[in-house]
This record gives structure tokens, sequence and C-alpha cells, in this order.
């Protein structure tokens, strides 16, 4: 008796580009809708929703940009456009027509860089940490979002980008 397993469902760059790019325009949607809820009902009766709002969007803002440069590394993106494609989460909803325009153009294509190739880049110290930690993913997924967590306290201690007037 032969068995049909599922095929098991690879987390490669362009899946994980393509949900944070979601991801963080969806917490646009939530932040704009909290600004205007509190415009409509004033800052008294609106409680924690621009708070909890403004939270959720920084939080996933924070985890697209450090997806953005883990996929530019991976996909050897050069700088300009590793720069523009953090640069989309600064303006609402543009990480999607950057995540369609990567996938139409091919720049996302191609798996996780886990082996050395003939490639000369491939021979860089920078190059072989990436690789290495492309192949401890627990332990790079739990730097990012240590590195994401700190960044983001660190912001929450400085205060909100607009201060209150």
């Amino acid at each position: 008796m032969t068995s049909t397993a599922a095929p098991t469902a690879r987390l490669t760059p362009k899946k994980l580009y393509r949900i944070v790019a979601i991801a963080e325009a969806i917490t646009w949607t939530i932040l704009i809708a909290a600004l205007i809820f509190r415009a409509v009902v004033g800052e008294e009766n609106a409680g924690p929703a621009v708070t909890i709002g403004g939270s959720i969007h920084g939080f996933v803002f924070l985890a697209y940009g450090a997806t953005a440069i883990l996929t530019a590394i991976n996909q050897r993106w050069n700088p300009g456009l590793a720069v523009l494609a953090v640069a989309t989460a600064v303006i609402p909803y543009a990480t999607i027509p950057f995540d369609l325009w990567a996938h139409h153009t091919g720049k996302l294509e191609g798996d996780w860089r886990r082996e050395a190739t003939d490639d000369p880049r491939d021979q860089r110290w920078f190059d072989r940490l990436v690789r290495w930690m492309l192949n401890h993913p627990y332990l790079l997924a739990s730097l990012i979002l240590l590195a994401v967590v700190v960044l983001f306290t660190v912001l929450l201690i400085l205060g909100p980008p607009v201060p209150k007037a």
C-alpha cells in the first residue's frame, strides 16, 4: 500500500518576503483605521486604539525591514535595491507593488543559499556567515526576532515618531 503524503511547504525567500510584505500592508490598514477612529470619536474616546495599532505596525515594520535585508543578501540584490525594498515600508501599501515587481522580474526566484558555489562572492566571510546562519534556521530566526524586539523596545523608550501636540 502506498501513501500519498502531502508535499511539504517550504519557506522560500519568495514566500517569506511575500508573507511579511502583506503583513506590513495589513498593519498599515490597522494603523490608518485607528487614526481615523481617533479623528472621528476624539482623543479621549479612542482609548488605546492608536497606541495598539501603532505598536503592531511598528513591530511588523521592523520585521519587514529585517526580512527585506535578509532577502536582499540571499538574492544578491545590489545595495540600492535593498534600500528601496526597506524604504517601501515607509509609504503605506508600497510593499505590495514592490513585491509584485520583484516577483515578476525574478528578483525573488531561487532557494536559500545554503551551499557554496563557484561564485567568488561565496568565499567572502560575510557570505560564509550568512550560509552558516541559513543552515541553522532556528538560530537565525531567534537572532532576527531578538534584534527586532531590542530595536522595538529602544524605539518605544524613545517615544512615538510624531510627538503629541
